[in-house]
């Protein structure tokens, strides 16, 4: 990654010059059997998409506060960086009723009502499926996003120095959170071509780098493993093998 990338959306760019076609986001899901590989080229044009759909269709702005309640999932890593591409502040877990905008899964419709701003839901079903019907108060985000447009630009430079995430009650920069980003791929011993395999949630900033940003800094990818606990152990042994695994976050 270029030493000039200062904000998500920018680690993002560099990596999608560097090498397109190379895997990003490697997903499984134990509880359904979903296994998704997206390259950074087709991880990057969700990205736009969803960047597109809040700035365009959702009037989102710089320093709009987002309620990300999403377990790990690659769909929750599009909205973490379409929200740096446009400048959005995305609060992990974050109160509803305190935010300009909520996306939730399934398990957190309910809460998220009480954000009285835009509500996109995502049914996190195998395939992005929607919903048979849209969730009461919600917009369906497998509806609302493949019209959007496959390139992004924002209407305002986003500013790297401005607050990007909220995190364990701990607030990021852009700028800061790509620097411990980086910190963390040093760590865990991450460099380009890394494969990194995490069982974390998202409800961390432990989760989030192992999850996205580290291996995002590093030039690596990510498999990202949702309900990693219904796998057994032998089969996890496999899925390293054949992922071509090079460390483990569990």
């Amino acid at each position: 990654m270029n030493a000039s990338d200062r904000t998500p959306a920018d680690l993002l760019r560099s990596a999608l010059a560097a090498d397109p076609a190379r895997p990003l986001v490697t997903f499984y899901d134990d509880a359904t059997g979903e296994r998704v590989e997206l390259s950074v080229a087709t991880f990057a044009n969700w990205v736009a998409k969803t960047a597109n759909l809040l700035q365009g269709e959702l009037s989102a702005a710089p320093g709009d506060r987002l309620a990300l309640l999403l377990p790990a999932h690659w769909q929750t890593a599009v909205w973490l960086l379409a929200a740096s591409s446009v400048g959005v502040v995305v609060e992990v877990g974050g109160d509803p009723a305190d935010a300009d905008l909520v996306v939730a899964g399934p398990e957190k419709l309910e809460a998220g009502l009480a954000c009285s701003g835009e509500r996109i839901a995502l049914s996190l079903a195998p395939l992005g499926r929607r919903f048979p019907a849209p969730p009461a108060g919600y917009a369906d985000y497998a509806v609302e996003v493949p019209s959007q447009g496959d390139r992004f630009a924002p209407f305002v430079p986003v500013d790297p120095e401005a607050p990007a995430l909220v995190v364990d009650g701990k607030e990021h920069s852009g700028a800061q959170l790509v620097a411990q980003a980086r910190v963390d791929a040093a760590a865990l011993g991450l460099a380009p071509g890394s494969r990194l395999l995490s069982g974390l949630g998202f409800d961390s900033w432990e989760g989030l780098s192992t999850g996205l940003y580290a291996p995002l800094a590093a030039g690596g990818s990510v498999v990202l493993c949702r309900n990693l606990d219904r796998l057994a152990p032998d089969a996890l042994e496999k899925r390293v093998e054949s992922e071509r695994v090079t460390g483990t976050a569990l």
